[in-house]
């Protein structure tokens, strides 16, 4: 076993992925002067937004792209930033009484935020001919359809600028790999292609990670380990790190595109998605905008066996139907994914296609048809008030957990400021025991 040589300091904290709530973490205690080491699986290459790139970081089986035995498909990114680089940028509500319940308050990390980020909902002049047809035929229809907080810097887009599905090159859209960035500016560490295998625990307490780099196995140690590898990445160490109970009974919010052709709309790269849409919170789903690249609307057509809308991306509107699921099903020690939609969750989906397909017909489209089912942001695999405590602290001292797999319940929706928030509380609550 070797140890990795990181010069002649000792790490106060190694924080295991650089996505939402790893990268705040990492950013906030470096500002605070501890020697921060993030160890990330992906690479860091540079953001271009191109096919290449995406399909490598997103697309790859078994690492990226995972298949329940029902072959409902489940995407992360594996890269500094996480899934962030990849998302839609779209800014949802904390579930703040949700987490009060489990003593969890974030309210002021929350509010923090959103000061220092660029909050807000798109400037009229930035939505596009999708959301404008699909915003108009909602509001007809009598939906409250209304443009959605996005996690963007309005003022750097220009209207030639494509959307950055694979990696915003442009950095309009907010990704936490900026929160990297600002954590290596204040004298933090990135090691990257590092897969952390297990946290090495002595004596009940974590005193550092073991991973593979380069096909070959490396020691680093500090005195605190956060693991923020992501609702599936994370339980899987902890369960090698003996902690066997993570990663059972979680949620990932399933959904489906429900789409349609219109003759009169040309849809540019440039189309932003989820800039509006509408919760439908008594129903357990939300329905939003949804523009895919040509690639992956091509993928998905030919997936739901509509071969004759495989290349008709620039004049398809799209919806997406998003569902809350219900908490099941386990990982395996692999971060095999074993967990079916029950008839309530399909019931749930096939509720917001009917309401879908009606704003389409209303919008002139024809051709119209949903998409086979996917999953986002898997979570609640290592809960609140389960295995860890209200502090994110598990069993055993100096170990924690920050991302999605901490949240404690399902809720359906995107949960990007939640862990951003969670992260700030984090670095808060380390920095005050530290003194």
């Amino acid at each position: 076993m070797n140890d990795i040589f990181l010069g002649n300091q000792d790490i106060d904290v190694i924080v295991v992925g650089s996505g939402p709530g790893g990268a705040t973490v990492a950013k906030e205690l470096a500002g605070r002067r501890k020697k921060v080491l993030i160890v990330e699986w992906g690479d860091n290459e540079p953001l271009t937004n191109s096919l290449w790139y995406g399909a490598k970081t997103l697309l790859t089986p078994g690492r990226s792209l995972l298949l329940t035995g029902q072959l409902l498909e489940i995407v992360r990114g594996i890269t500094t930033g996480g899934s962030s680089v990849h998302y839609y940028a779209t800014c949802y509500p904390v579930p703040f009484e949700m987490l009060k319940s489990h003593g969890v308050d974030i309210t002021q990390e929350v509010a923090q935020a959103r000061q220092e980020l660029p909050i807000a909902p798109l400037k009229d002049e930035m939505l596009g001919p999708m959301t404008r047809r699909i915003m108009e035929s909602a509001g007809d229809l009598g939906y409250s359809w209304q443009k959605l907080d996005k996690l963007m810097y309005q003022d750097r887009w220009k209207p030639g600028y494509a959307f950055g599905h694979y990696g915003d090159p442009y950095r309009v859209k907010w990704s936490a790999r900026m929160y990297v960035e600002e954590a290596l500016a204040h004298g933090a560490q990135l090691i990257n292609g590092a897969r952390v295998k297990r946290v090495i625990i002595e004596n009940g307490v974590a005193v550092g990670v073991e991973f593979i780099r380069a096909s070959k196995p490396f020691q680093v140690h500090a005195q605190t380990v956060i693991v923020s590898a992501g609702g599936i990445g994370s339980p899987v160490i902890l369960r090698a790190s003996g902690i066997k109970r993570a990663g059972y009974n979680f949620f990932f919010d399933p959904l489906i595109g429900v789409r349609g052709t219109v003759a009169d709309i040309d849809v540019p790269d440039s189309e932003i998605p989820m800039s509006a849409g509408v919760h439908m919170h008594d129903e357990g789903y939300m329905m939003t905008d949804m523009a895919h690249p040509a690639a992956f609307s091509t993928l998905f057509a030919a997936a739901a066996l509509r071969f004759d809308q495989m290349f008709s991306r620039r004049h398809t509107l799209q919806i997406m139907v998003k569902a809350r699921d219900e908490l099941g099903g386990r990982l395996t020690d692999n971060g095999g994914v074993r967990k079916n939609l029950d008839k309530s969750e399909k019931q749930k989906l096939l509720r917001g296609y009917e309401r879908a397909r009606q704003i389409l017909k209303n919008a002139g489209a024809k051709n119209i048809f949903k998409t086979g089912y996917l999953a986002a942001h898997p979570g609640g695999t290592v809960k609140i008030g389960d295995l860890v405590d209200a502090d994110l602290k598990t069993e055993y001292d100096n170990l924690y957990v920050c991302d999605c797999s901490v949240i404690p319940e399902a809720w359906g929706l995107p949960p990007t400021l939640t862990l951003i928030g969670l992260g700030k509380r984090l670095a808060r609550h380390l920095a005050d025991e530290s003194g």
